[in-house]
Parts: structure tokens; C-alpha cells; sequence
């Protein structure tokens, strides 16, 4: 069974940075695509980035381009971590930011983590 965990939320001050971290265990996700979502309160959730197979590209939401940076760690077989570096962060970056895996080729993001706080101050 594969879990993805998600750590490095807090609280931070507009214009400060946060690196959020998603630990994936249980199977090689080498051949997953992984992808960050986040969910506002009273908000529909919505993608935020995604990396894809062997890192050779990424794609990002509008409202984080030239801010957020994917990235990939698979160096470790036995475990695979994703980052997202937030820079530049907004009091609209404010979130429960999720980590997801696609198994490559598929539609839909069919494994996902509990998610992790991430809140903004003006």
C-alpha cells in the first residue's frame, strides 16, 4: 500500500518562502506522476503543480508560475520524495496543500495525502 505524507506547513508572513515536502513509501513511484492541490475554506480543490514521469517536465497552475518550483527525489528506490518550494507567498496561498500520484498514462490522481496546513498573513 502506497501512503504519501505531507510535512512543512505553517504559518508565514506574505513574501516569505516554505519548501513542502510529500515522503512516499510503500512502492516505487518512479513511474508516477506527482502533482501538489490545494483546497482554500469554502473553495473548490485545485491543482497547483505536477511533475512528471523521470522529472522531464512540470506544469503549474497561472496563479503560482514564476513563484512555486516541483521537484522529484528518487534517488532511493524504496522511498520517493516531492517538494514544493513556495516563494513569494500570497495571503491567497493560504491552504490545505496536497500531495497526489497518477500511475503514468492514467486520467486521474488515484493516491493521495492527508494534507498539510499552510496559511499566509497579511
Amino acid at each position: 500500500q502506497v501512503q504519501l505524507v505531507e510535512s512543512g506547513g505553517g504559518t508565514v508572513q506574505a513574501g516569505d518562502s516554505l519548501r513542502l515536502s510529500c515522503a512516499a513509501s510503500g512502492r516505487s513511484l518512479v513511474l508516477y506522476t506527482m502533482g501538489w492541490f490545494r483546497q482554500a475554506p469554502g473553495k473548490e480543490r485545485e491543482f497547483v503543480a505536477a511533475i512528471y514521469v523521470g522529472a522531464t517536465s512540470t506544469a503549474y497552475a497561472d496563479s503560482v508560475k514564476g513563484r512555486f518550483t516541483i521537484s522529484r527525489d528518487s534517488r532511493d528506490s524504496s522511498k520517493h520524495t516531492v517538494y514544493l518550494q513556495k516563494n513569494s507567498l500570497k495571503p491567497e496561498d493560504t491552504a490545505v496543500y496536497y500531495c497526489a500520484a497518477k500511475y503514468r498514462g492514467t486520467q486521474e490522481y488515484s493516491i493521495w495525502g492527508q494534507g498539510t496546513q499552510v496559511t499566509v498573513s497579511s
